[in-house]
């Protein structure tokens, strides 16, 4: 580690195999935490590399509780976290969309740890017991087209570094390794990031790991489409810049979207748009995430038609009884 430590403090780049054995060394303690914390701190002034960040998740998933999901080729839809915007659960709404709308959905999530309720609150707040059983998970892929995976239960690898990202109370590159680490290792992904910097980073890390994706920030800093202004997706087939108004919605107040005070707030609010009763702006920020979703799965389709495809699985009533299944399967 002395020796890393040195190049890092001089600028230097590690390759992907060596930060890949770096973070594999530290699951098997060999390091002390001064050390891991003063690597953490490093990476975090100096900024960490598409390769640096793909060896660390090469770690994770070599040492994952692994699934496998591949006969259903599912979308995973996350968000970075750490906007600061306290929303509501709004990518865990549209996964149940897509859901309802009948494409496989495998969503990788955790307890909230800059909002109110990440997508584990929320879920749990419906009685949901997490599990890694396969079959329970496979059942549930099946029954209902939708999987959840409580982040805890599938990388072990990440309480070795616990307690000191605990102590330093800042954010580490752990925090982008989230959203790359669903270890069914899904087919597509739909991946929310606060700024353009956050996005050209994991736009060229799904380039190199051969994911399709897309890639979406609000321009006033939401790790979604918020639609509380203009609003940037790359994919593999495009990049674009699009404004409410083009798609046929009108522009959102922060206040539209705000998650509540308390975890029961969120899941209020979470089962106000699942059974279609919610205000237009928390519905048309859901309909329009899980459209963009739904288009990486199927490119060739316009996001208008995209669009009409999430709204008919909220309003029909076909996402909510998909969340009902799941409750019921996973309960």
């Amino acid at each position: 580690m002395k020796a890393i430590l040195t190049r890092l403090f001089n600028h230097e780049e590690l390759t992907s195999e060596e930060t890949k054995q770096l973070l594999l060394n530290i699951t098997k303690e060999m390091y002390p935490d001064a050390q891991i914390a003063a690597m953490l701190t490093a990476f975090q002034m100096r900024g960490i590399t598409v390769d640096e960040l793909i060896g660390f998740r090469e770690a994770l998933m070599e040492t994952r509780v692994p699934i496998d999901f591949s006969p259903y080729k599912p979308i995973d839809i996350v968000g970075t976290g750490g906007d600061g915007k306290n929303t509501f659960n709004i990518s865990t709404c549209a996964c149940f969309i897509v859901a309802g709308a009948g494409y496989k959905v495998a969503k990788h999530g955790n307890y909230g740890a800059t909002s109110v309720s990440g997508a584990s609150n929320v879920i749990e707040q419906h009685g949901v017991h997490f599990t890694n059983n396969m079959e329970t998970l496979k059942r549930s892929m099946e029954e209902c087209n939708i999987a959840y995976l409580h982040a805890q239960l599938f990388n072990p690898a990440m309480k070795f570094v616990g307690p000191v990202r605990k102590a330093l109370q800042v954010r580490t590159f752990f925090n982008l390794l989230g959203p790359l680490v669903n270890p069914c290792k899904p087919a597509y992904q739909l991946l929310g990031v606060a700024d353009l910097a956050q996005m050209r980073l994991y736009t060229n890390v799904f380039y190199k790991l051969g994911i399709d994706f897309a890639v979406v920030n609000s321009l006033d800093s939401y790790d979604e489409i918020s639609l509380t202004d203009e609003f940037k997706v790359m994919t593999r087939n495009y990049e674009h810049i699009y404004r409410p108004e083009d798609l046929g919605f009108k522009a959102a107040a922060p206040e539209d979207l705000f998650g509540g005070v308390c975890k029961e707030d969120a899941a209020l609010i979470f089962d106000n748009v699942l059974n279609n009763r919610a205000t237009a702006a928390q519905k048309q920020c859901v309909i329009v995430n899980a459209a963009f979703a739904i288009q990486i799965i199927e490119p060739q389709k316009s996001i208008e038609e995209c669009i009409s495809i999430a709204r008919e699985s909220l309003e029909s009533g076909r996402a909510l009884n998909t969340l009902k299944k799941f409750v019921t399967i996973n309960s």
